[in-house]
């Protein structure tokens, strides 16, 4: 994608999301680690369920390890590989307590020491508590940005290298959260939505779906037997 694209790219996409956030719901920094944390290989309104409830009493890692792995595991049980998530988040408070006074390192290199996190949770917790230029690769953002050609790359690390090298200001804090809610919402992974997408025309993927057809399920009912 030629950079003059890269920037009416991002210019059209913040013009229709001027204020882009996170879908995860949180009140403060530890809890939006927490949260993410939580969020690997799971949904955001799955997450949002089980720490609603979780979040209304536990605000600080104290809190946490006051709550204890057991009661933890309580509130996180529909998310999947809960057992060990909750194992890393309590190993997790414990460091922050000890090492940090209870304290959210504002620093990626400390944030990927902490058990559970790597370096894409890093990412999202510098992006969304302290406002840092990083792009957390997620299989959205790594599938818009091989698509579209924004920045193509065969591994997470590679797609966030190209984002480094591509985004131009003023976009950079918040392209993050817009190529995330691209893909979740039209650059989808089955069927991308290219017949409501506004940046269509400038994006390099050759399969665009430029009109609205039936679903997969009411395709195969129309399949004779």
């Amino acid at each position: 994608m030629k950079t003059a694209d890269i920037f009416e790219f991002f210019r059209r996409l913040a013009e229709a999301n001027p204020s882009p956030e996170t879908e995860l719901e949180y009140g403060n920094v530890y809890q939006l680690l927490v949260a993410v944390t939580l969020s690997a290989q799971a949904t955001d309104v799955g997450v949002n369920k089980a720490t609603r409830k979780l979040f209304a009493n536990v605000k600080t890692p104290q809190d946490m390890l006051d709550l204890g792995e057991e009661g933890l595991k309580q509130h996180i049980k529909t998310i999947g590989l809960f057992n060990s998530k909750a194992r890393n988040v309590m190993a997790m408070a414990e460091i922050l307590v000890e090492k940090y006074g209870g304290e959210v390192p504002a620093d990626r290199d400390l944030l990927t020491e902490l058990p559970g996190v790597g370096r894409k949770t890093a990412n999202v917790v510098m992006n969304c508590a302290f406002g840092a230029e990083t792009f957390a690769v997620d299989t959205h953002i790594f599938r818009v940005g091989n698509r579209t050609g924004l920045a193509k790359g065969k591994t997470p690390l590679a797609v966030e290298k190209g984002l480094e090298r591509h985004v131009p200001q003023p976009f950079r804090v918040g392209a993050h959260h817009w190529l995330i809610l691209h893909g979740r919402y039209v650059c989808k992974a089955r069927t991308p939505e290219c017949w409501h997408c506004g940046v269509v025309d400038l994006c390099s993927f050759k399969g665009k779906v430029l009109e609205k057809g039936p679903s997969r399920r009411k395709r195969s009912r129309q399949r004779p037997p």
